[in-house]
């Protein structure tokens, strides 16, 4: 299956007064058809970012992206169309995302019309029963002529959902689009957007802060791990799971707290070095996570920007530790 989206050692700078700071940097992940891929980390470590300049919104400062294959730099002024039409964001905040002097009618049909994915009113009309529908807004009569701030979160973020796939896209960013909903909701989005998947075959990338939603939205996906602007982990949603070889994944996992209540006070938690994240615009040398890794190893962590190195079985970790570790246990099998 080819890739859809394909990052190649992707950087973006930003100028904070008389700073530079590399919010994005050296990133390169490819995401094939139909794939849930998660990317989790801290506030600040470019997550949001990279799902921005995945959609379009802002541009790499160095390094390409790729859709379908082609660098999206060179792509011609139709081409560069029908991307940012098959690359669609949903963002965190449906009520700031959605324009309130609009009705739910008037946000979805503006883009069917606008892009002439219909032929007539009546069209339009069957058209976004037809997306409220799929969106589990239902029955789409009752939705139809409100606004925003007379709909919950959950109902706000589904017709966010419905205007993003007005324009039949293939790929889907999901910027923590369901944090900002309660937690009974968020299962509910989840497994729509997990039928919205299945059903049309979209790829979609889930930002989320959140390692136990990543845990449960992309089991059968990949989950990235980033720390201050770096890929640190990328592996099969299972294998990370059980068997986290980053010790900053490590982290976070032993910080998820079970649903038995016996197993989460038997649970050791892992302890950092320091509880203080570094600024981005005093970043440490060597590994940027080496002055609260609880297996800080000496001076080629302090020195040594690990770079991220694939294994045999697809993950792939920039740690030294973890690739010694790694290493060693290739050669005891040979």
């Amino acid at each position: 299956m080819r890739s859809i989206i394909e990052l190649q050692n992707i950087t973006r700078t930003f100028q904070v007064k008389r700073h530079t700071i590399k919010a994005v940097d050296d990133v390169s992940l490819a995401i094939k058809e139909g794939e849930i891929v998660c990317l989790v980390g801290e506030s600040g470590c470019g997550k949001t970012t990279t799902g921005k300049m995945i959609a379009g919104a802002i541009a790499p400062s160095s390094g390409s992206i790729h859709y379908m294959g082609q660098n999206i730099a060179t792509l011609s002024k139709a081409e560069f169309k029908k991307y940012r039409l098959g690359v669609q964001m949903i963002h965190q905040d449906p009520y700031a995302s959605l324009n309130p002097a609009h009705t739910v009618y008037d946000i979805i049909a503006a883009p069917l019309q606008h892009h002439g994915f219909t032929k007539n009113e009546a069209h339009t009309q069957a058209r976004v029963r037809d997306l409220l529908e799929l969106v589990d807004l239902t029955p789409p009569e009752e939705f139809l002529e409100k606004f925003p701030h007379q709909l919950s979160g959950g109902q706000r973020q589904r017709v966010s959902i419905a205007r993003a796939l007005t324009v039949s896209p293939s790929f889907i960013v999901a910027d923590e689009a369901v944090s900002m909903v309660d937690v009974s909701i968020r299962i509910s989005l989840l497994k729509t957007l997990t039928r919205l998947k299945e059903k049309m075959g979209l790829a979609v990338l889930f930002i989320t802060h959140d390692l136990a939603l990543a845990k449960y939205f992309a089991w059968e996906g990949r989950i990235g791990v980033m720390y201050l602007g770096r890929m640190v982990e990328l592996a099969a949603a299972r294998q990370l799971v059980e068997s986290p070889q980053h010790p900053y994944t490590q982290v976070l996992l032993s910080a998820i707290p079970e649903a038995d209540p016996d197993v989460t006070r038997k649970k050791e938690h892992i302890k950092l070095r320091s509880m203080d994240v570094p600024s981005l615009l005093r970043l440490p040398g060597g590994c940027a996570f080496h002055p609260r890794c609880p297996k800080f190893d000496g001076e080629k962590c302090e020195m040594v920007v690990p770079q991220l190195t694939m294994f045999e079985d697809g993950s792939a970790v920039a740690c030294h530790i973890a690739v010694r570790g790694e290493q060693r246990a290739m050669s005891s099998t040979q």
